[in-house]
């Protein structure tokens, strides 16, 4: 399915959700949106959305992903990072009581977790003087926990040398020991507002990228203007727990954002793989149906229920297998031939292990699935009617 073209020309507004380890998925996004020179002129950020927008507007992407490619439990937070590791994956079995009850004690007696970590690692990275000369107009969304109520601060109008202090109190998850600014209290932004697009609306910003993470907080109800434009980069799957600062999984959520970014930049198709392709609706519907009379045949086994459609067996598979198949994907309700179309030929990548972080054209993959297929799958050893089906969708529209 073609998308609509990304409109290079135009300054963004962006804006980055809170969701603390989740965030690393907001730098592969930033990596893209650099490589691809897209103005951003604003920047709404909450929580670890707030972090990433300072580095943001530092414009050093290499400290960004080197910030996330060691990443730790006790970078951030005063813990073990063993212990921590498997109290969050629920490892049970594997956990030291004694570790955990130290961690425990920490968190009670003192009011909540230790931040000084993250502290120190913000000291030794932000540059506050390339943040206040960045020509970004950057907002910090937090929680005034002393007032009760969300509050929005432009970082250009901070008073010197207090920057850190607002990004660590609009990053206060509440496990975290409460933060005072001035003598005000405060919480992470994400409790009051943790996709805060309204500030950028607010500020007469008309094109507006969202990163979102699907955090922990409030996302608030807004009426988009109809004059206001925003685009979505998010990513289809769970990245990880909140508190999960995991090197790994940081440096493969950077992957995924860099090349959800490009599934909008380029623009790409796809469900799980990144396609480049020039076909229409109704090429994916013509390709779903270009089954001779045998092959559909061979492959009613997809679905024995299909046996007893009285209809033809081309109104077979449109009415009544296609649908079960798309069922079967969880994909989304209002789901597209071309959905179900990558669905199929993407199911069988994955089962010949094709590699799924780059970009392919739709002519290269489907030869790579066609000569996998052929070198891994033995109808006898595998049978597998959904591999037969992409095996012969490939095979007769190319």
């Amino acid at each position: 399915m073609l998308r609509d073209a990304f409109d290079f020309s135009k300054e963004y507004g962006l804006v980055l959700e809170g969701g603390g380890a989740k965030g690393a998925y907001q730098i592969g996004v930033w990596k893209a949106l650099m490589e691809y020179g897209v103005k951003i002129k604003a920047i709404a950020g909450v929580s670890v959305g707030a972090l990433n927008g300072a580095l943001i507007c530092m414009g050093d992407i290499e400290r960004a992903e080197r910030i996330w490619h060691n990443i730790s439990y006790s970078r951030i937070m005063s813990v073990d990072d063993d212990a921590m590791d498997k109290l969050i994956n629920r490892r049970f079995r594997d956990i030291n009581i004694q570790a955990v009850t130290k961690e425990g004690r920490k968190l009670l007696i003192k009011g909540g977790l230790d931040i000084t970590p993250l502290k120190q690692l913000l000291e030794e990275n932000l540059d506050e003087k390339k943040i206040r000369e960045s020509d970004i107009d950057f907002v910090i969304g937090t929680f005034n926990f002393s007032k009760m109520k969300e509050e929005e601060i432009v970082v250009k109008e901070i008073r010197e040398g207090y920057i850190q202090d607002y990004l660590i109190a609009s990053a206060s998850f509440p496990l975290f020991k409460k933060e005072k600014v001035l003598g005000k209290t405060y919480l992470d932004g994400g409790i009051a507002n943790n996709v805060p697009i309204d500030m950028l609306i607010k500020r007469g910003y008309k094109n507006i990228i969202v990163v979102r993470i699907y955090g922990i907080g409030l996302e608030k109800k807004i009426k988009i203007p109809d004059d206001v434009n925003v685009i979505y980069i998010a990513p289809k799957y769970n990245l990880c727990n909140v508190l999960e600062f995991n090197r790994k999984k940081a440096i493969r959520n950077i992957t995924l954002g860099y090349y959800d970014a490009l599934r909008i930049l380029k623009p790409l198709t796809g469900n799980d793989y990144y396609i480049e392709s020039s076909k229409t609706e109704k090429d994916y519907l013509n390709a779903l149906l270009n089954l001779s009379e045998e092959q559909m045949k061979e492959l009613v086994i997809l679905d024995k229920a299909a046996d007893y459609y009285s209809g033809s067996l081309l109104r077979r598979y449109l009415e009544v297998i296609y649908p079960k198949l798309a069922v079967y994907f969880r994909l989304n309700r209002s789901w597209k031939y071309s959905d179900l179309y990558y669905a199929i030929l993407e199911y069988a990548a994955k089962k010949m292990g094709l590699k799924r972080y780059r970009v392919y054209s739709e002519k290269e993959f489907c030869h790579i699935i066609k000569e996998l297929i052929k070198d891994k799958y033995r109808k006898e050893e595998m049978a597998d009617g959904i591999i037969e089906l992409a095996s012969l969708l490939i095979k007769n529209n190319s």
